[in-house]
């Protein structure tokens, strides 16, 4: 269980603290100033995307699809759930201090950014041919080739 849960854990972690960190910066920077806190978050989102690119891609080369699909799903819920309603603690405010709709408007962009940086990994991996079903085809047909014809005697 471990083997499993714990990459899924450490990477929703990095994705909290890089949000916990930007909310931090802009509470110490930028309180007053929109532009500054646009970029700010901007930048957030493509950390997000970035971060989930790289985890799609590595978790696809290794396990089975059935396998790293629930795991990048688990990644953005919790990672998604963290930044959204601890993360304002960390830039001095409440989760829905600005209402309800700018929290589910939260919601929506954080789940988009990371399910299409994830989706994004595996598909750059499924083109290069490095997934781990691609690899797998890969290792059949060369052992099916390796093996000499057996000849039937009648």
């Amino acid at each position: 269980m471990k083997d499993r849960w714990l990459p899924v854990a450490v990477v929703a972690g990095v994705l909290f603290a890089v949000n916990a960190i930007a909310r931090f910066i802009v509470w110490l920077a930028a309180p007053k100033s929109d532009a500054t806190q646009i970029v700010i978050g901007l930048a957030v989102f493509g950390v997000v995307g970035v971060v989930m690119i790289w985890a799609g891609f590595r978790w696809g080369r290794r396990y089975p699809m059935s396998r790293v699909a629930p795991d990048l799903f688990m990644v953005v819920v919790a990672s998604c759930l963290l930044s959204v309603v601890i993360g304002p603690l960390a830039g001095g405010s409440l989760p829905f201090r600005e209402g309800v709709g700018l929290f589910f408007g939260e919601v929506w962009r954080y789940v988009l950014y990371a399910a299409a940086g994830a989706v994004l990994g595996l598909l750059v991996l499924t083109t290069l041919g490095m997934d781990y079903r691609s690899q797998a085809l890969k290792r059949y047909a060369e052992l099916k080739q390796a093996k000499p014809r057996r000849v039937v005697r009648r």
